[in-house]
């Protein structure tokens, strides 16, 4: 399979995994977000996830070109985060090996272009953001295309947008420290036993444990978001949890780790990328993941 096939199968795989708690899934629609407009929202985004595997092609075009498709298929915002994790690590890995400095140095070559469609992509479809950094208000994302002036004036490169951004927003922070929680989550996949739906959801509980969810903070505070991934922490280490009691309280208290979703989706394609198959068996032959069973 192609780079941008991997990409559309990561997004596919993502939302099967079950359970997510706090997200749709296989097992459940959310009152106003249902399973198969993640389905549609993964198939909309292919011509953009293929024009990222062009190296001649602007990587933040690729990426509105993959946004507006996701929306017009889906009717909504299904996966705007995970294409903005999913669309480098594409470009990484149809132009040379898929490795974490390898990715960085496709990161750092983007331009003001290039953040220009980023900001472009948000005319398509609803994001739930916070506020900009102090002193930066001309260069809020909700502006859209009107930022795209205040870009230019300050020659900010994508790459530079994210460094801004790092602090207070994971996806963010992945693309400016070589997708290091991405590529770690992506390890842990490949090495795993069972279908890759159910490495998913573990890959996302474990993600979810590790630092509070960024859309939980912006939606709900800090205090929120580290009880959640306290919670998730505790239901790591307990041998007989109740995962799905968890999921089904996010879910009653509208609590949606979507930061979280876009990390896993990102870490299924690297694993993808890397060998992992739904098939049980790598692309060189061998057992994916764990002591030879493959039992996908």
């Amino acid at each position: 399979m192609t780079p941008s096939e991997h990409a559309e199968l990561a997004l596919l795989l993502e939302v099967a995994g079950a359970p997510k708690p706090g997200n749709v899934d296989r097992e459940r629609d959310l009152a106003d977000l249902r399973f198969e407009q993640f389905l549609a929202g993964a198939v909309g985004a292919r011509e953009g996830l293929e024009l990222a595997a062009e190296p001649d092609e602007r990587l933040g075009a690729a990426f509105e070109t993959a946004v507006a498709g996701m929306a017009a298929a889906s009717d909504t915002n299904t996966q705007f985060g995970c294409l903005l994790l999913v669309t480098p690590l594409v470009r990484t890995a149809a132009t040379g090996d898929l490795t974490r400095e390898r990715a960085s140095e496709v990161t750092e070559a983007t331009t003001v272009a290039d953040a220009a469609g980023f900001y472009r992509a948000f005319e398509h479809t609803d994001v739930a953001v916070g506020d900009p950094p102090e002193g930066a208000a001309d260069l809020d994302v909700r502006r859209g295309a009107a930022a795209v002036p205040a870009l230019r004036e300050r020659d900010l490169t994508l790459h530079d947008v994210m460094e801004l951004s790092a602090d207070g927003d994971a996806n963010a922070r992945e693309w400016t420290t070589g997708f290091s929680r991405v590529f770690d989550a992506a390890e842990r996949i490949a090495a795993g036993d069972g279908p890759l739906t159910d490495r998913a959801a573990d890959a996302f509980l474990r993600l979810l444990a590790e630092e509070p969810d960024t859309l939980v903070v912006t939606e709900h505070g800090d205090a929120t978001a580290e009880a959640v991934r306290s919670e998730a922490e505790r239901l790591i280490e307990a041998p007989d949890a109740d995962i799905r009691e968890f999921a089904d309280d996010l879910v009653e208290r509208g609590v949606n780790p979507g930061t979280t979703a876009d990390l896993t989706a990102a870490a299924l394609f690297v694993a993808l990328e890397s060998g992992a198959s739904v098939a049980g068996v790598s692309t060189d032959g061998t057992a994916s993941g764990g002591d030879g069973g493959g039992g996908q």
